[in-house]
């Protein structure tokens, strides 16, 4: 093969990684932006309790929570991310988010939701928060780490029913009203679809 032929085969084999390249990053980032767009990714960086049921299964979570006395004074994240400071809260959200999407995605998910061990750390650190006043004066408050070591309890072995009632699992609250999710078709999409509805049926 002469020198200018292999030139040749070069310059095209480079001018067609410049146009598979972009069409390929173009089609990650594109995949990318629609899977965070379908899973409302966004809802997830916000305290909006409607955001925990994005996931049906936390309807019962939800509803129990709602008809709750902490439903009037607190959401979701008042007691579930901990408030110590904003990257320990942000780190902690990322991590269990993505720990849960991958279990729901996967179907993975239990009958029975119950917290890991970093879950009833930050919740147990948001009941001392909380009701410090209260514990000032009737106990000292026990850490999750001393009441694995059976050094005190945690808040909710005595308090079992706040705020989610006694009874735990998919079908504790089988008929519980929580907001419908919000539909991921964008706004001119639906309004298209109902304008071609309202054509072809006249």
């Amino acid at each position: 093969m002469s020198p200018s032929s292999e030139n040749i085969k070069n310059s095209r084999t480079k001018k067609r990684y410049r146009f598979i390249i972009p069409v390929l990053l173009g089609l990650i980032i594109g995949l990318i932006g629609f899977i965070l767009y379908i899973s409302k990714a966004h809802s997830y960086l916000s305290d909006d309790p409607k955001a925990c049921i994005n996931c049906h299964i936390m309807a019962p979570e939800y509803a129990t929570w709602s008809h709750s006395s902490h439903g009037r004074n607190t959401v979701c994240n008042d007691c579930h991310v901990p408030h110590d400071n904003f990257v320990r809260k942000y780190y902690f959200k990322a991590m269990d988010g993505l720990r849960h999407a991958t279990i729901f995605s996967w179907r993975a998910e239990p009958q029975v939701i119950r917290m890991l061990k970093p879950g009833e750390t930050v919740v147990q650190e948001n009941c001392i928060r909380c009701h410090d006043q209260l514990n000032s004066v009737v106990s000292t408050a026990v850490t999750a780490k001393q009441a694995r070591h059976g050094e005190g309890k945690l808040c909710w072995d005595c308090h079992t029913d706040v705020p989610h009632g006694t009874k735990r699992g998919l079908n504790s609250a089988p008929n519980a009203r929580v907001p419908l999710a919000e539909t991921p078709v964008p706004e001119w999409l639906d309004k298209m679809i109902k304008e071609n509805k309202h054509t072809n049926k006249d």
